[in-house]
């Protein structure tokens, strides 16, 4: 019995020893600090990852050289439950974002929370080299929440996109985004 990839990287998440960092870059051997933003805004040199493997597929399967404009996405955890958000523009959608990738598993230990907060995103951050445990590679098809992909305006604001994101996503689900 074959079972889909994102329940596999389901059942590690939910061991909790793993973080994953998705990639469109396959060939990655080692994972070296880099300077970024966090999601509160604040500037870091860190090898980021996330403990929940189905927001770090979206950048493992998105395109970004076919974005037009921006995107926007996140998994935040509120008492325990985590809530997924992914939006693109229109033109992007049309402009069929999707690619393979890779999901690179590492141990949790190595990483540590980038924010506590009563709402924090699932970020996770490295500020040495490390080097993934594992990885597999995956395409837009294992990628769980494809058809909850919704859209926004790029001048809309994100508390916007994230109170519309329900109900943008009941009509995106009746779409089919991969062949």
């Amino acid at each position: 019995m074959t079972f889909p990839k994102y329940r596999f990287l389901q059942y590690l998440t939910l061991k909790g020893d793993f973080v994953f960092h998705g990639s469109n870059n396959v060939g990655i051997d080692i994972f070296e600090p880099r300077a970024q933003t966090l999601f509160n805004g604040k500037l870091t040199k860190a090898v980021f990852a996330s403990s929940e493997a189905n927001w770090s597929m979206f950048y493992a399967v998105l395109d970004r050289n076919k974005l037009i404009g921006g995107f926007r996405n996140g998994c935040f955890v509120y008492r325990d439950i985590k809530y997924h958000y992914y939006s693109l523009n229109k033109l992007t959608l049309n402009n069929n974002p999707w690619t393979t990738g890779k999901i690179y598993i590492f141990p949790k230990s190595n990483f540590s929370p980038s924010d506590t907060g009563k709402i924090p995103f699932d970020e996770w951050i490295c500020h040495d080299l490390v080097r993934p445990a594992s990885q597999l590679e995956v395409s837009a098809k294992d990628f769980y929440y494809v058809n909850r992909v919704s859209t926004h305006k790029n001048n809309e604001s994100i508390v916007k996109t994230l109170l519309l994101y329900k109900l943008r996503t009941l009509k995106t689900r009746q779409r089919k985004f991969i062949n």
